[in-house]
């Protein structure tokens, strides 16, 4: 009973980290806080009953609903999807990796790997697969190593972010040889192929990092979604159709403003979260969750670097790969060093 932290994923593909110091023992932390633990999946609701309708068990009944999801990357507009390889849910991108990753050795680096998206996420997959690589063929004496390609739509990679850190990055992907395809719009995926108006990139693997896609289970449940599919919350992150439902990270649309799907907010909000769902048990009022106005992001390089980005800053460097393993390490200790 595994969960990844997708702050460490980078580093765990990388091979900086081991699958122990990346995932959560969900059996021990659960045992810990005296919850009960379903190794199922959730595919609808039953408000009226206030009941979760389960996969291969009976509906789980509850008082007080919290539905903390997270996302998947989207493939809507691009036809078949289903041929690449999204990055989540991460348990199925690792089995998945494991059988492209036995075709480049097999083949000994010849290899092309598309990856479609170049926001934090797609960089920094396509940097640290290519150092781990890079690493395992160096051990088969072999120096090539296999090509990888970055699809966006944007005209620069990390969008979200200042022009200063969108040119570091740019620099690192130049510099490592991952090629850096802008403006393309990808309409359509083939086994072989990557297509978008007026051109296409042949290759042998595909991985989808685009933008969050909800679960598609959230549109015949009656909750008020936003019109991407995720689910509408007030400022103390309850449903704004139905109070007894609450939902926090990247399943939920923050109605009072708009909010970047990251992990950033979703771990602030989380102690809001407990707050307000022992607030709705106990009958007493719930709090407000603030986001804060600047967020800082720690985006890995691959290799034992990184580069900061907050506001319009931007810094680089082996320091800041420390600092951001400094920080997931100590944010891992709390779920799996327990009293």
């Amino acid at each position: 009973a595994l969960t990844p932290y997708s702050g460490m994923l980078p580093g765990l593909l990388a091979g900086h980290y081991t699958v122990a110091e990346s995932h959560v023992d969900l059996q021990p932390l659960c045992r810990f806080a005296g919850a009960r633990l379903y190794h199922t999946a959730a595919t609808g609701l039953d408000l009226a009953g206030r009941n979760v309708i389960c996969e291969g068990r009976p509906p789980v009944a509850f008082d007080v609903l919290s539905i903390d999801t997270g996302s998947t990357p989207s493939g809507l507009g691009i036809e078949g999807a289903e041929l690449a390889l999204p990055v989540k849910p991460v348990d199925r991108f690792l089995s998945g990796w494991e059988d492209i990753e036995a075709a480049i050795l097999a083949a000994a680096g010849n290899f092309h790997v598309a990856v479609v998206g170049a926001g934090a996420g797609g960089v920094e997959l396509a940097l640290s697969l290519q150092y781990r690589l890079r690493q395992k063929l160096a051990a088969q004496d072999v120096a090539q190593g296999p090509k990888f390609s970055i699809l966006t739509l944007d005209a620069a990679p990390l969008p979200r972010h200042a022009p200063a850190v969108q040119r570091k990055m740019a620099r690192t992907l130049a510099s490592r040889d991952v090629a850096l395809l802008t403006g393309r719009r990808v309409t359509r995926i083939e086994s072989r192929a990557v297509h978008w108006p007026g051109g296409r990139l042949d290759c042998d693997a595909v991985i989808l990092v685009t933008q969050a896609s909800a679960p598609a289970w959230l549109r015949d449940t009656g909750l008020a979604l936003d019109a991407t599919g995720f689910i509408k919350v007030d400022d103390c992150l309850r449903s704004i159709s139905h109070p007894q439902v609450f939902a926090a990270g990247d399943v939920a649309a923050f109605s009072p403003r708009p909010l970047e799907k990251s992990g950033v907010y979703a771990v602030r909000q989380g102690p809001v979260l407990a707050e307000n769902l022992r607030a709705a048990l106990l009958g007493r009022p719930p709090a407000p969750y603030r986001p804060q106005a600047r967020t800082l992001a720690l985006i890995s390089t691959g290799d034992r670097n990184a580069i900061a980005s907050y506001g319009s800053l931007a810094l680089e460097g082996p320091a800041v790969w420390r600092w951001k393993d400094w920080i997931d390490r100590r944010f891992m200790r709390r779920y799996q060093v327990l009293p």
